[in-house]
């Protein structure tokens, strides 16, 4: 917490006489709105008064109409929409004195000492200068008599605070800006459809995305499809890259691949600096191989469309504490831009992070290129590494005599066999011999078992289900025979990858040791499940494609009401006792109420909710979303809400019913569940590769102690591997779930947007951090 803010203060309190500014700037990113929708009524409910910046930067310098108030129905049903609804335009006018100028005399006449600037690094920046100049522009206003020496004293300060909007994620101190999630999802839309073309016609497919000084998309694609090469800006290949890329696409035949995919970012270069594109690419390709090549030039598609629950879950969430930021900032606080790290929202200093990003761009210039890697971030230098290991290198010809097998366990998840099949190919890589368990540890006990190779699993990222095959079944009952099978398929270590069950079931074979010493082999379990109840993991496997699911379908049942008017939805979501998929929903949907078992109600609740929901058909919204996790309550089913929304609703709302059901288990996954089963799969075999080496006595490995079988998941802002004996402590077995659930903090701010009297509690709100500076990052 801020140390300026005591925990007493009022947060609908906060902005009561104070003005705060919102725009967009620079190239539109989806996700923008969600974050000019939070900002503004999140300001709202602080007493502040909000106003809309059309048109950005020159919005701002022209004034007028440009510049309007905002209120509460102004910013609903943006949410969905792509790109900026307030506008964006680049601005030669704000980058001269004499513009700059103008927009500080428009903001001094409405009073508005606060703004929120979404946009890119120059957009910024821009921001910056502004508020560095402000004093300046004031006395000059003064002596020019556009202002008064009383309209000068009350705005003597300008707050500025800023968020990431790029679809390129090239700004440094943040882990995703706002629209890249949204930009994978057009891409890998694209991807999957080339493939199977690709596949019917055995082609080479090249296909360019943006990225013309950041690699971000272009390598993310990569892992999360496959690719066989990727070109990025800050790690152009080695001299003779020519030879080395044909090898790697006749190699890739040779094997039985029947497409080869190469991703381009439209700034790739060779080491001298000239600019490697996907024509050269593609005559490279045809001249050299004779393959059939494609080229594909994705362009200003990526910018388009409605943006993934990811980017309005990250909008929100930015809105809420760029509004805090600007609210607690005092003359001495330096202009904060607010980040995503891990799961954490994060203050930084703006210009840090500008100073940063340009080094970046001075690494490549200077040819610096493990320092640009570097300088990046931790999330990317990652997404290199593990796209380096499983792509660039050709299995060892030494042999480590290891055998690792891999099950899947608990309900099928989009994303299971990404993990798989990086498991396996980092497996492959560590000259271990993969095992694939089909059916769970039915297979298990069954011998179910058979070799895995690297070919087996080509494809796998963008294919939904288990191909493994997969049980709910737990191991106990069978310990006997799975605890033969380990010793007659000669298994030193084993990969589960599922929901609960797969947590339940990693705790028995631990427990198990003592009887059965077959089970003394170092154990992972990797969290796979849409309803994202695994403890020791923030996040699990295939709870991004059910989010994005759900989203989209609550999307569709609102326009549904567009012509009718006057109808309230209610929707079921799946989840078991973990609330995670209706709440997260509802911050992504833009839900009226969300109701799960972890917060308890009653008709009381209920009643308060609906009369919530009458008061909202009086204004200009005449629509209504509710969500109910399927376990909530046992005695308020979605038929008993369903049936008192309507009867208290009668002659001013209808309601209907749906029950999305199984769907939020299907479907290919999205690119976050990609490429976070892709690092999750491949960190898991580093780790047990690792552990194999210290398990190793006297010719045999052998396993006992508690940190020898962990479960791998992501912890605010770091992957981690935490003893499965550990967890007991943290866990309600009875209702599958963590007894703490880092998301119940977000709730509040689902219920602020939609206009509950509640109070946000402040003391959650992040600190000013700061950039890790070149020096120390890159041990000089």
């Amino acid at each position: 917490m801020s140390e300026d803010l005591q925990p007493t203060v009022d947060p609908t309190k906060m902005g009561v006489g104070r003005s705060i500014a919102v725009l967009t700037s620079g190239g539109d990113a989806q996700g923008m709105n969600a974050a000019v929708r939070a900002t503004v009524r999140v300001g709202i409910y602080t007493g502040a008064k909000v106003y809309f910046v059309h048109e950005g930067y020159q919005g701002l310098v022209d004034g007028g109409e440009n510049i309007c108030l905002a209120t509460w129905e102004s910013v609903s049903m943006m949410l969905q929409l792509g790109g900026t609804v307030i506008g964006s335009a680049r601005c030669k006018d704000f980058r001269t004195r004499d513009g700059r100028m103008k927009a500080a005399c428009n903001l001094v006449k409405l009073g508005i000492t606060n703004l929120c600037v979404i946009g890119g690094d120059g957009s910024l920046t821009g921001a910056n200068e502004f508020r560095t100049e402000w004093s300046g522009l004031l006395v000059d206003l003064v002596r020019a008599g556009k202002i008064t020496e009383e309209e000068a004293k009350k705005s003597s300060h300008l707050n500025i605070v800023g968020m990431v909007g790029s679809i390129d994620n090239d700004f440094c101190g943040t882990d995703m800006t706002i629209g890249t999630d949204s930009a994978l999802h057009r891409i890998i839309e694209v991807v999957d459809a080339i493939t199977t073309t690709a596949q019917s016609h055995q082609r080479t497919f090249i296909l360019e995305v943006m990225g013309r000084h950041c690699g971000y998309l272009a390598l993310v694609t990569a892992l999360a499809c496959g690719a066989d090469w990727v070109f990025i800006p800050e790690m152009p290949p080695d001299d003779g890259w020519e030879d080395h890329l044909c090898r790697r696409l006749s190699d890739q035949r040779a094997r039985g691949s029947r497409l080869n995919v190469i991703i381009v970012a439209e700034g790739a270069m060779c080491k001298d600096g000239k600019p490697i594109t996907s024509d050269q690419i593609k005559k490279l390709v045809t001249d050299r191989l004779g393959f059939d090549t494609r080229t594909t030039v994705l362009g200003h598609v990526q910018r388009g469309g409605t943006p993934s629950a990811f980017d309005r879950i990250l909008g929100s969430r930015m809105g809420v504490e760029a509004v805090m930021a600007l609210l607690e900032a005092t003359p001495d606080t330096p202009a904060c831009v607010v980040t995503l790290s891990g799961n954490q929202a994060v203050r930084l200093p703006l210009m840090e992070c500008v100073q940063v990003t340009k080094e970046v761009t001075a690494a490549m210039a200077q040819g610096r290129f493990d320092d640009a890697i570097k300088l990046r971030g931790k999330s990317f230098e990652n997404n290199w590494n593990t796209y380096k290991l499983l792509a660039h290198i050709n299995p060892p010809d030494t042999k480590s005599n290891i055998n690792v097998a891999i099950m899947n366990i608990g309900a099928p998840c989009a994303g299971m066999n990404a993990a798989v099949r990086a498991a396996v190919r980092m497996g492959i890589i560590q000259g271990h011999s993969m095992l694939a368990v089909h059916e769970g540890f039915d297979g298990l006990a069954q011998g179910q078992i058979e070799p895995i190779i690297w070919t087996s699993v080509s494809g796998w990222t963008g294919k939904g289900g288990s191909m493994l095959g997969t049980k709910r079944t737990l191991p106990g009952k069978r310990l006997e025979e799975i605890s033969q099978n380990i010793a007659k398929f000669n298994i030193h270590a084993l990969v589960i990858i599922g929901g609960f069950e797969a947590y339940v079931g990693g705790l028995e074979l631990v427990q198990a040791r003592e009887k059965y010493e077959e089970m003394c082999i170092p154990i992972v379990v990797i969290p796979a499940t849409v309803s994202n109840n695994v403890p020791g993991s923030d996040f699990s496997i295939g709870a991004d494609t059910a989010l994005n699911t759900i989203t989209s379908t609550c999307d569709r049942i609102k326009q549904s009401a567009a012509g009718t008017k006057r109808r309230v939805f209610i929707v079921e979501t799946m989840g078991g006792y973990c609330g995670y998929l209706a709440t997260m929903a509802g911050l992504a949907a833009g839900a009226d109420a969300a109701y799960i078992f972890e917060e308890k109600f009653d008709i009381k609740d209920l009643e308060a909710n609906v009369q919530h929901m009458v008061e909202k058909m009086k204004t200009i919204v005449k629509r209504g979303l509710v969500l109910r996790n399927e376990s909530c309550n046992s005695n308020y089913t979605t038929d008993f809400i369903f049936s008192l929304y309507s009867e208290e609703g009668k002659g001013i709302f209808d309601c209907r019913k749906n029950v999305l059901g199984h769907m939020q288990q299907g479907g290919t996954p999205t690119p976050f569940d990609r490429n976070f089963g892709t690092k999750m799969g491949a960190k898991a075999v580093l780790w047990l590769t690792d552990k194999l080496k210290e398990c190793y006595r006297h010719g045999r490995i052998f396993a006992n102690t508690a940190d020898s079988a962990c479960v791998l998941g992501m912890r605010k802002r770091a992957l981690t591997f935490q003893p499965l004996a550990e967890l007991k402590e943290d866990t309600d077995f009875e209702r599958r779930i963590p007894k703490i659930q880092w998301w119940l903090k977000i709730r509040p701010i689902m219920k602020i947007l939609a206009k509950y009297d509640i109070k946000l509690d402040t003391s959650e709100h992040a600190d000013l951090e700061h950039v890790i500076k070149k020096s120390s990052f890159l041990g000089k």
